[in-house]
């Protein structure tokens, strides 16, 4: 599933192709019909997201939102495109360029008020200026529930997804065991500022890259992007240990059983988290 960078490219590709333009919308597959005429002949003022939600704002206070789920993809190309191919769910059209939406799991036509009902909901982004990582911490700091559950919930932190998870833990060495109450301040702070200096590299970057140079020996061509995102079986790349798996929340949970024991109170004197860069 994208994770929270390659919807904040995609919010500033469409805003780029088409904000301020009016935009024809339709639904090649027909199934979103009914959402594209509200949509149909309104200028499109500009697109954001929050987490993995996805928001185009139209004149009117028409606000399309999109969750592209596992296997929705939105993309975008030179006007005036090909003509549609397959299960086109909504087809955005202007003068400069032509999107097609194909198999989200949500894609609805909001108000402005129904918008930030549904964003209410949702944790802070770390890719949005006014994220607050507090509101994530009031729920971190008295739940029982594992450090590796509670970063899946988007309620906590928007926009974080499986990839970061696993090397967000790694990279501080927590245990994804670790109970949520348990977790300082301070740790929880290092997590955040990690974290918002990874997913702004993955914005740039267009993918996700964890690992710290002093643990990079290859060439830059083969050089690895993460420590134990889908490595299960090998060999760790700080200590050796065979990097283990198992599910939590639905999804597989990677992480090294040597590196991972702290429990999440800070060490004394160990350096603030620092960036893939750094």
């Amino acid at each position: 599933m994208p994770e929270g960078h390659t919807l904040h490219r995609l919010a500033a590709e469409l805003s780029g192709c088409f904000a301020g333009d009016v935009v024809r919308a339709s639904s090649p597959q027909g199934r979103f019909a009914d959402g594209a005429r509200l949509l149909d002949n309104r200028r499109l003022t500009a697109a954001e997201s929050w987490g993995k939600h996805l928001f185009c704002h139209f004149d009117g206070e028409r606000v399309l939102h999109v969750h592209l789920g596992l296997y929705g993809t939105f993309v975008a190309s030179p006007a005036p495109g090909a003509q549609p191919r397959g299960a086109v769910r909504l087809r955005l059209a202007s003068s400069r360029a032509v999107a097609d939406l194909r198999g989200p799991t949500a894609c609805s036509v909001l108000t402005g008020q129904e918008r930030q009902a549904l964003v209410s909901r949702l944790g802070p982004d770390p890719l949005r200026g006014d994220a607050d990582s507090a509101r994530g911490w009031q729920i971190v700091r008295s739940s029982r529930r594992s450090l590796a559950s509670l970063l899946m919930d988007q309620a906590v932190i928007s926009g974080i997804g499986n990839v970061y998870r696993a090397e967000l833990l790694f990279r501080h060495r927590l245990d994804p065991g670790a109970p949520g109450s348990g977790l300082t301040f301070g740790v929880w702070q290092d997590l955040w500022d990690d974290l918002v200096i990874l997913m702004r590299h993955g914005v740039v970057a267009g993918h996700i890259d964890t690992v710290r140079p002093q643990h990079v020996s290859s060439g830059e061509e083969d050089r690895p992007h993460v420590y134990v995102y889908r490595r299960t079986g090998q060999p760790c790349f700080v200590c050796g240990t065979r990097v283990r798996t198992r599910v939590v929340e639905g999804r597989n949970l990677y992480w090294c059983p040597t590196c991972q024991r702290r429990r999440g109170a800070r060490r004394l004197g160990s350096p603030r988290a620092s960036g893939s860069t750094a």
